[in-house]
Order: structure tokens, then C-alpha cells, then sequence
């Protein structure tokens, strides 16, 4: 036989259940290669699954065939049956997608096997969800439509270069760029281009998704996945017309298995775990759906051995037989018993969260899914006014803390827009699959086979199927992850932890990153030790009224912001600027500089990498920092032949992408591997900077910095404020 969808959950089960019961079977399997792992490769690693333990003297009853259902090659010409478990699984698939899996690999798959010269018993595993939108009672039989075939292949292959095309229009690419602008201005343009073009990427794969299931509704299926399964049927059906032997299997919701290969055996998320693992976190609160509607689930292990039991009995040529596996006919489980269960399994095997002990479940009223959408919709829209408010509050914290508490209830809304999208048509399905003709062949077989290839769902005592067999096989590895998170511990930064490589570099941003200060506050400094008291007293009124502009310029353009701030020093002489800050403010600059941040500068320094500090502060303030760092790259004020600040910069300051750009410079010029270097920063703004190395270091940083951290898994590090006890620290650390 030759079987596709091998490396899939049903494929897997059938592989291994053919080795294990039918003596003698001779399985040749299409793989496609993944990378550079050839197919020979992948299904060697499959058979090393402990799913197949035991097996080791079968395997050489399994060849490998390399290619793919988009390419499928030439078939083996000796074949007695053919089990094509592969396809787009995936409820909500691009359209084309789906289309190119569940239609044209098909119709190329029975192509190679026309040209075999052989008739083959073609067994065809679809879904009992082709039945799409209907309701009640849904019979072993034909889809009952009229859908164009032909058309609606060529509309569902043509929309990936159409819908590219919409993604490159000015109405599209204006709106993202905008947005893309409003949240990475300060970082620089091309940081925006490029969340800009990540964007557009992200609408066409949306919009795929979206054209692809409004199609598929306004034809009568639920999605898309359902629709081109249903057309490929027709494919099917085709074939089978030519005087064929063709089967068509068709599972209800695939879940763990029964008992083989043994009790609760199953390989990732299907689709009601998602649902359990969220209502047991206390994510789910209610169900869009009714008590007494119908889910009808199916075990894996009755699946794949009704396939063994369907092979074994070829319909007559031309006369295709179709059979539901499923379970809501004769042994139905409704969504309040399904709650119920899960409830019960919960409350006695709780997810616990750290020191909060076990997640609160929520209580089910299954109040329809209008309630459910009108909930949601307003948690969406409170989610963002205290988004907006978030990421205007002042640095901190608690407004960190704030931000990843936000984020995951933004995960969470996340989650349930998609599931009240996708599963809110299967959860108010009113489906009753007839499974008169897989009942007649599970009778037909010999009391010996039934109880090897047992598939007659009646039998599925569902309380002890879920409390018992499925809840705990899809909880554990939940369980063992969060043991690992519990158990693991922040790692602290140590020179043993540092790279020892040469051609390494360590750069540092200092407001806000080593000192607890910014561009204005510095500026006072400096300026103020010039004035007497009713002069202090009339600037610092004057730079208070300037303060809400600037805050503005500075979140639209760093660098416009500077020039605002650095237009203020106009008349001072620089050299008055340079002994102000030897003689008045290195004690103080030195009060504000973070104890954490000298040490993780001295480790650096002592594992032999140089140090450099980029800053858009101007160079005086910068002097009490020199013994710190091999280099500083600071802004520099301009001044006339006297000697005066003229309140311009000899050059345009370091900011946003200018910093990155500069620092590919500098490390081509002195031989620093960037890729092995370390960055330290704590804004938005210094995205580039910390993009720039291989090593990034967020120090405190602000919301929109913590959550890309987060999102790349970037370190994180809260580098404590100097308090008055380190008023005498030394920076250079005895090093001359």
C-alpha cells in the first residue's frame, strides 16, 4: 500500500497499527524533504518514536518515497491499495493553501496513480464536516451541491497574486505606514519601513484567511478547510466514476486515543485541546454554543482501525462507499457534559500559577453566542484605552509589570476573537452523523478482528475518557513546562557568563540606561551652576513652560528634540562648560550613575572587551565617565572662533538608526564582531542599537522596548538607581 499524510497524527497511528497487526503489509510512504532533512531522513526519526517501540524488525517493511502532494512523483506499479491521509488540516488555511492541498494534490495524486496501469482500492480520508452548514441528520453518502469546481480552483489559486497586488496599493500601504511611523518614529524611518512591509505581509496572510472562509459561508460551508475538502471529494468522486475502487473515511473531531497504541496517545493540539488547556487556566469564560448541542469527537485509535477494517473491503468499481467515524449518532456527548467533565477534572487536578495558587475556573452559561460577542467586544475595547494609557505613563516598575499583565490579557483576548471566529460554527453545529455503514462493517468482521481493530464509538464511556485518559495526556506536558518555569531562576549577568572571544565590544546608551537622567535634566545641571539665585529661578520657570513641547518633539523626532534642547546653550562658552562639569558635576553626575551598571561595565572590562558609550548628550557632561569607557561617542556642541555655543551641533546627534549605522562603522574599523557583542539601552528609540548586536540587553526599559524584548526573547535586566550611599563611587575601578 502506499500511504500519504505519514508524518500527520492519523497517518502515524495508521503506520504503526499496520505494522503491528497486519502481518506481512509492505507500506511505501510519500515524505516530503523539510529543509535539509531528506524525507529518508524524517521518517527514519518517525520510526524511532516510542510509538513504534517493538517494532524495530518491521521496519524494513517501510520505503520511502520523496516528494510532495504540490509534486507527487512517479508511484510504485505494484500497489494493492492507496491511504491518502495527507491535507490542510488547518481550519483557517490561506485560501490558495487549501486549495493547492485538499484539490490539486489530490488530482495529482490519482493522476500518478492512473498511470500505474493498476486499479488500486483508493482510500480517501475527508472530514464529516463536509457536510458544512447543514443541519440534522447527515447520511454515509455524497455531498448534496452544485459548487463549479473548475471555477472555484481557479478563483482560489488566483487570489495569493491578487490579494499581493491589493497589499501594494496606496489605501494599504499609507494606513500601515502610518502606524508603523506613529509606534517606531523615534526609532528611526527604515525601522518603520520595515514594520511597515512586516505589516503589509501580515495583511495579505489575514486577508487569504478571510477571503478564503467568507467564500466558503457564502456557499454553505463553515470554512475554509471544510470547502476544499468537500471539492475535493469531488475529485474523488471523478475517479471513482472511471470504474474505480474508492473509499471515502470520514472522521468527526479526531482526539486521543482509546487504548492503542495506548491510553491517551495523541501529538499535538487538535482541536478541542486548546480550549481545555485555556478554560483550565481560567482563560475561557464561557461557550458561544448550547448545552445540548452535540460535539462529536472520535478516538484516533477507532479512526485509523476502521481505515485497516475499510481497506480490507473494496466497494465495487465505480460505486464509491463512504463512512463516517464518529461518535454523536449512537454515543452522543453534548458541549454541557463535555464543560462538565472538564470542570470536574480540573477541580480535582488544578493548574496551579506560582504562588497563586490554583487558576479560578470559570462557571459556564452557555448564554449564545451574541452574549459571548458583546462580552468580548467591550473587554477588546477596554483593553485599548489602557493600552493607549500604558504606553503614555511614566517609566517605572510597576508600569512594566503593568505592561506584561497587559499584554497577556491582550494574548488572551487574542485567543478567544480567533476561537469565537473558528469554533463558534462547530460549537452551534446541529450535525447528526449516520454511521450506519461503519456499524454494518464493524459487524461484518470476526469477533478476533473487532477486538483487534475495535472502532464502534458506543462503547466510549465519555466520563472516563475525559477525566481519566484525555484531560491527563493533554494536561502533562502543560504541567511538566510549568515545573521548568518554576524551577528556573532569572540568570544573573557574572563575568563567568560573558564572552571571552576576542574582536568583542560591549556599547552602552547612558540616559536613562547608566544614569537616571535625560537631556533636560542634564541640561539644568550644567546651566544653572552659571546663574545666580533669581536667574535659576527664571530659568527653571522658563524651561518648565518649554517642557510639554518638548515631550512632544521628543516623541515624534529624537533628534529634532535634541537640537530643541542643545538650542539652549547658545552663548556659552564651552571651555566654562568642560570645568563645570570637572569641578561641580562629576560627584554628581556619579551619585545618578547605577551601582549595577559599573560593575556590569567592569566585567566587560576585566573579560577584555572594549567599552563604549553612545549618547546624545553633549561631550561635557560625559567627561566624570571617561575612565569607564575605551570609547565615548557623545554630541558635540559648536562653537565660534571665540570659543562660544552657538546652539548648533558640529554634527547631526547619534539617534535611532544613526547609532547602528555609526557603530557597523566602528566595529569594521577596529575589528569588533558585532554579532558576538553586547548592547545595553532603555527606549523604544534604541531599537537599532540593540538590533545591531547579537547580545541585547534591555536595562529598564520602556513599554513598547520591553514588549519587543519580550517578543524576542531579549534579556531583561533592572539595573537598580544609585542611592545616596554610592555618592563616592569611583567609576574607573582602580584601572588606570
Amino acid at each position: 500500500m502506499l500511504l500519504t499524510g505519514v508524518t500527520g497524527f492519523v497517518g502515524e497511528a495508521l503506520l504503526q497499527l499496520m505494522l503491528r497487526e497486519v502481518p506481512g503489509v509492505r507500506v511505501t510512504v510519500l515524505v516530503r524533504p523539510k529543509g535539509s532533512t531528506t524525507a529518508k531522513s524524517r521518517v527514519e526519526s518517525l520510526l524511532k518514536k516510542p510509538v513504534f517501540e517493538g517494532l524495530e524488525s518491521s521496519v524494513d517493511r517501510v520505503a520511502v518515497l520523496s516528494g510532495d502532494l504540490t509534486d507527487v512523483p512517479p508511484l510504485p506499479t505494484d500497489l494493492d491499495a492507496v491511504v491518502h491521509c495527507a491535507g490542510d488540516v488547518s481550519f483557517d488555511p490561506p485560501v490558495d493553501e487549501g486549495f493547492l492541498t485538499n484539490v490539486v494534490g489530490t488530482r495529482d495524486l490519482l493522476a500518478r496513480i492512473r498511470e500505474t496501469g493498476s486499479d488500486p482500492h483508493y482510500v480517501h480520508i475527508s472530514t464529516a464536516y463536509v457536510a458544512g452548514r447543514r443541519r440534522g441528520h447527515i447520511p454515509e453518502a455524497a455531498v448534496d451541491h452544485d459548487v463549479d469546481l473548475e471555477a472555484e480552483l481557479a478563483w482560489g489559486l488566483s487570489q495569493r497574486r491578487s490579494i499581493e497586488h491589493q497589499s501594494r496599493s496606496a489605501f494599504v500601504l499609507e494606513r500601515e505606514r502610518k502606524k508603523a511611523e506613529k509606534t517606531h518614529s523615534r526609532a528611526g524611518l527604515l525601522t518603520s519601513a520595515s514594520a511597515t512591509e512586516a505589516a503589509r505581509k501580515e495583511w495579505v496572510k489575514t486577508e487569504l484567511v478571510r477571503v478564503g472562509t467568507e467564500r466558503a459561508r457564502s456557499l454553505g460551508w463553515t470554512d475554509c478547510y471544510t470547502f476544499t475538502k468537500a471539492l475535493g471529494e469531488r475529485v474523488v468522486e471523478a475517479y471513482a466514476a472511471e470504474q474505480r475502487r474508492v473509499s471515502i473515511v470520514r472522521p468527526s473531531i479526531i482526539e486521543s486515543a482509546l487504548q492503542k497504541p495506548y491510553p491517551g496517545w495523541i501529538e499535538g493540539f487538535k482541536m478541542a485541546e486548546p480550549l481545555i488547556l485555556a478554560y483550565g487556566r481560567g482563560e475561557l469564560p464561557d461557550m458561544p454554543g448550547a448545552a445540548d448541542t452535540i460535539v462529536d469527537i472520535v478516538p484516533v485509535d477507532h479512526v485509523v482501525a476502521a481505515i485497516v477494517a475499510v481497506l480490507a473491503h473494496p466497494p465495487q468499481p465505480g460505486d464509491p462507499a463512504y463512512f463516517h467515524v464518529s461518535s454523536g449518532d449512537r454515543n452522543p456527548l453534548t458541549f454541557g457534559t463535555l464543560y462538565q467533565n472538564v470542570r470536574d477534572y480540573f477541580d480535582a487536578h488544578p493548574f496551579t500559577s506560582g504562588d497563586r495558587g490554583a487558576a479560578r475556573l470559570p462557571e459556564w452559561r452557555f448564554p449564545g453566542s451574541q452574549t459571548v460577542e458583546r462580552v468580548l467586544s467591550t473587554s477588546e475595547r477596554a483593553f485599548k484605552v489602557a493600552d493607549y494609557v500604558l504606553g503614555h505613563a511614566p517609566r517605572s516598575d510597576r508600569t512594566r509589570d503593568l505592561a506584561r499583565k497587559l499584554d497577556q490579557q491582550g494574548r488572551r483576548l487574542e485567543f478567544l476573537r480567533r476561537y469565537l471566529g473558528l469554533y463558534q460554527e462547530y460549537a452551534q453545529a446541529e450535525l447528526q452523523f449516520s454511521d450506519g455503514h461503519t456499524l454494518a462493517l464493524y459487524r461484518s468482521m470476526s469477533e478476533q478482528d473487532r477486538a483487534t481493530f475495535a472502532f464502534d464509538t458506543a462503547v466510549v464511556d465519555w466520563k472516563v475518557y475525559l477525566q481519566e485518559i484525555h484531560c491527563p495526556a493533554v494536561t502533562a506536558p502543560i504541567r511538566r513546562l510549568d515545573e521548568v518555569r518554576a524551577a528556573r531562576k532569572r540568570p544573573t549577568a557574572t563575568v563567568k557568563g560573558l564572552s571571552d572571544k576576542p574582536g568583542i565590544a560591549a556599547f552602552f546608551d547612558m540616559d536613562g540606561t547608566l544614569l537616571s537622567s535625560n537631556v533636560i535634566e542634564t541640561y539644568l545641571w550644567l546651566r544653572l551652576r552659571e546663574l545666580s539665585g533669581t536667574e535659576r529661578f527664571v530659568e527653571l520657570s522658563r524651561m518648565a513652560a518649554k517642557v510639554p513641547s518638548l515631550v512632544q518633539a521628543e516623541r515624534r523626532e529624537r533628534s529634532a528634540f535634541l537640537r530643541s534642547v542643545y538650542r539652549e546653550y547658545e552663548g556659552a562658552r564651552l571651555a566654562d562648560l568642560d570645568a563645570i562639569a570637572d569641578e561641580d558635576l562629576t560627584d554628581h553626575v556619579l551619585t545618578r550613575l547605577s551601582p549595577d551598571a559599573v560593575r556590569k561595565i567592569r566585567q566587560h572590562r576585566a573579560a577584555g572587551h572594549r567599552t563604549v558609550l553612545i549618547t546624545g548628550a553633549i561631550r561635557p557632561l560625559t567627561r566624570p565617565l571617561r575612565p569607564l569607557f575605551d570609547h565615548i561617542e557623545a554630541a558635540e556642541l559648536a562653537v565660534d572662533d571665540q570659543g562660544v555655543c552657538t546652539g548648533y551641533l558640529s554634527s547631526s546627534p547619534l539617534v535611532g538608526e544613526s547609532r547602528s549605522a555609526w557603530m557597523r562603522g566602528y566595529a569594521a574599523e577596529h575589528g569588533i564582531d558585532l554579532a558576538g557583542s553586547y548592547g545595553y539601552a532603555d527606549s523604544h528609540s534604541d531599537l537599532p542599537l540593540l538590533e545591531a548586536v547579537g547580545r541585547p540587553v534591555a536595562v529598564r526599559p520602556d513599554v513598547p522596548l520591553y514588549r519587543h524584548a519580550r517578543r524576542h526573547r531579549w534579556t531583561i535586566e533592572d539595573w537598580a538607581s544609585s542611592s545616596s550611599a554610592t555618592r563616592t563611587l569611583n567609576p574607573a575601578g582602580g584601572r588606570s
